[in-house]
């Protein structure tokens, strides 16, 4: 058994969460905080855990802290529905929690675009923080992209955990309308205003870095569309970022 909680989100997922519960069967607890799914998604998580709860959305970063609040475990491990523990990174987390005295681990994650391994354009390895000890760690509260707070040592572990991303394109652009939306606001909360440099040369920026400095023209077609999309993305934000405010800026002219 791992000796671990796995905290897992959850709306709608009934395609991808069987294989991520199924790639952590043996942890010591799974938690699931399922946003009131639609589809067959809680049902499939009771298959495997009693551990599931429903708790209407209030953003990514509330939700996974709720999940890692409602743990018993000392230590936690965040897993998106979409990824999946590998054996060997399941067989290494059992050795190295059995003596260490860190309180946080990286993990590498092996990106699929498109059912393609992405190895360049900044996506591998990807280290992300997602092992800790429960009682050193929080998620920092943000709309989009929240990451986790760990006070004392951190380390990093070998083997990936597998991350089954955008299977279409269609699927890319819904998620990007998402967060998209949610980076403009949390600009626009930072008082962070895009001006005609932002609009015209960040997205041109986004492309040359993934595609040429990070070597994304070796992932081949792959590595030009994942470019491109993303290139589309941060022109979306910031044009979303700039219309909210040139909204708020008329209705303050109304009111005066």
């Amino acid at each position: 058994m791992i000796p671990l909680s796995v905290a897992i989100i959850t709306k709608d997922e009934e395609i991808n969460i069987g294989n991520a519960i199924e790639s952590v069967k043996d942890a010591a607890e799974i938690v699931v905080v399922d946003s009131f799914s639609s589809d067959k998604t809680v049902e499939i998580c009771r298959k495997y855990t009693d551990r599931v709860f429903q708790k209407e959305w209030q953003g990514y970063a509330r939700q996974k802290q709720m999940a890692v609040d409602i743990a018993k475990g000392p230590w936690v491990l965040i897993l998106d529905a979409d990824e999946r523990v590998t054996p060997a990174l399941r067989d290494e987390i059992t050795t190295i929690l059995k003596n260490t005295v860190c309180n946080g681990f990286y993990i590498p994650r092996k990106n699929f675009f498109l059912g393609k391994w992405i190895r360049h354009s900044g996506w591998w390895p990807d280290y992300t923080l997602r092992l800790f000890r429960k009682d050193a760690a929080f998620i920092e509260d943000r709309e989009v992209h929240e990451k986790v707070i760990v006070k004392g040592r951190l380390g990093y572990l070998k083997n990936p955990v597998e991350h089954y991303t955008y299977r279409t394109i269609s699927d890319f652009l819904q998620k990007m309308e998402n967060y998209s939306t949610l980076s403009a606001e949390e600009m626009r909360e930072r008082g962070s205003m895009p001006g005609v440099f932002s609009l015209a040369l960040r997205p041109l920026f986004t492309f040359l870095k993934m595609f040429f400095l990070r070597r994304g023209f070796l992932d081949g077609v792959h590595g030009l569309i994942l470019s491109v999309l993303y290139s589309y993305y941060t022109f979306l934000k910031y044009a979303k970022a700039w219309s909210e405010e040139q909204r708020a800026k008329e209705g303050r002219s109304l009111c005066i």
